[in-house]
């Protein structure tokens, strides 16, 4: 089956906008701590690369891999760590940096992982945010963009490995949450 692409929701430019405005934020709370910023792959590593090259303060990177959707296009609400930690994160400051936050579910057993862990601090910075679909509390310090809940991808968000390429993020057609 061929998935199209529906409207765009979110232009190149306000991404790069928000993203600057968010390393901004992230690098005035973090001087001097050199956090550890945990990039939760594989949607991400985009996000994650751009926010990097805004900061202007020492950061070290590790990247968590996780999986609730498979190929699917809804969450299954099991979460499975695919790729863990290489750093060990207690006493360091850590920022789990999410491409999307939606039910909430992974994010929340994310955090719950981490603080296990006993860091000295763990947040939050997800790029979007789906209103109205959270089924779990999940704290998130730094928020870059609430979207409809529809099935996005782009800027590393994908619907079966495609679409990550794409510098913006738009619906995808014909896909109801």
């Amino acid at each position: 089956m061929e998935m199209e692409l529906g409207e765009v929701l979110l232009t190149e430019e306000q991404i790069k906008g928000r993203v600057r405005e968010l390393a901004q934020e992230i690098s005035r709370d973090y001087q001097g701590m050199n956090p550890v910023l945990v990039g939760i792959l594989k949607g991400g590593f985009v996000f994650l690369a751009d926010l990097a090259r805004n900061l202007t303060i020492p950061v070290q990177f590790d990247f968590i891999a996780v999986s609730s959707y498979g190929l699917a296009t809804a969450s299954s609400g099991v979460v499975r760590i695919l790729k863990d930690l290489d750093t060990d994160v207690s006493g360091r400051h850590v920022l789990l940096v999410e491409d999307i936050v939606d039910t909430g579910l992974t994010l929340n057993y994310l955090v719950k992982n981490i603080k296990a862990r006993k860091p000295a601090s763990v947040e939050v910075c997800a790029l979007l945010l789906k209103v109205s679909q959270q089924k779990v509390p999940v704290q998130v310090k730094y928020q870059g963009f609430w979207i409809p809940p529809v099935f996005v991808v782009g800027y590393g968000l994908d619907a079966g490995e495609q679409f990550r390429q794409l510098p913006y993020v738009a619906a995808l057609k014909g896909q109801a949450e």
